[in-house]
């Protein structure tokens, strides 16, 4: 937990100590970043505060993402202005939290991010022991995905730095082509928790995706005004 509020660390301390969680606490941006760096494969998942002394949450996020592309992220913030949380998520955060917060609220967030991550690193550790197992999981003709690799590919290239989440996001798209999604059925199956009100997380994740895409090929993620996205990669379709 990367937060300079000492009093916040320590209300959040008899919580992580009741579900039997061992945490490191760090209370600036430059000894957060030395201690992840320090052993980064030691953590299962990081709260990062966005106002922090010596860095910048925004840069600690980006040194976290430049050494584990995989740790689930957390970013807790105080400021409510939607570029500040879009450009957190865009850096690499799997979820936001907006100060203040419950208690409770934010050990839903990390036994939901975290429950996700460990389904997608158990089943890639099943489909690694399995030889006989295909080499794409889903192949539409155009479109390709490995989830043992967690690598996709569009019209023949990679689509490249993709986050955890949005390759999550991208398979549950994939998985169903053409199959509408809310925003509310997107947070419940990627993200794993309940709806609260709050679309930006997935548009902002959906927006980064399309980026990446982008560089490879036609653009396969369509928005459908007024309900939700879906995956579409036939030739007729188009960017809505």
């Amino acid at each position: 937990m990367i937060e300079d509020n000492k009093s916040v660390s320590e209300m959040m301390s008899m919580f992580f100590k009741k579900e039997g969680w061992e945490v490191v606490f760090s209370y600036d941006g430059i000894d957060a970043v030395e201690k992840f760096n320090a052993n980064p494969d030691s953590f299962d998942l990081v709260t990062l505060d966005l106002n922090l002394p010596g860095k910048d949450g925004m840069q600690v996020a980006q040194e976290i993402r430049e050494k584990s592309k995989t740790v689930p992220l957390i970013m807790l913030t105080a400021r409510d202005s939607e570029s500040d949380q879009v450009l957190g998520l865009e850096l690499g955060a799997d979820d936001y939290v907006t100060k203040p917060f419950s208690p409770i609220t934010l050990i839903a967030r990390i036994k939901a991010l975290h429950r996700r991550s460990k389904i997608s690193d158990d089943g890639a550790k099943e489909e690694a022991q399995n030889d006989a197992k295909k080499e794409f999981d889903i192949d539409t003709g155009r479109f390709q995905m490995n989830i043992k690799t967690r690598e996709a590919f569009l019209d023949g290239k990679p689509i490249e730095g993709l986050t955890p989440k949005e390759f999550d996001l991208l398979h549950t798209l994939a998985t169903n082509p053409k199959q509408v999604y809310s925003r509310e059925q997107l947070l419940q199956q990627v993200w794993d928790y309940e709806y609260f009100g709050d679309e930006r997380t997935v548009d902002a994740h959906i927006k980064k995706l399309r980026q990446k895409i982008e560089k490879s090929g036609p653009q396969i993620i369509q928005t459908v005004w007024g309900v939700g996205y879906k995956f579409d990669d036939t030739e007729n379709s188009s960017d809505k």
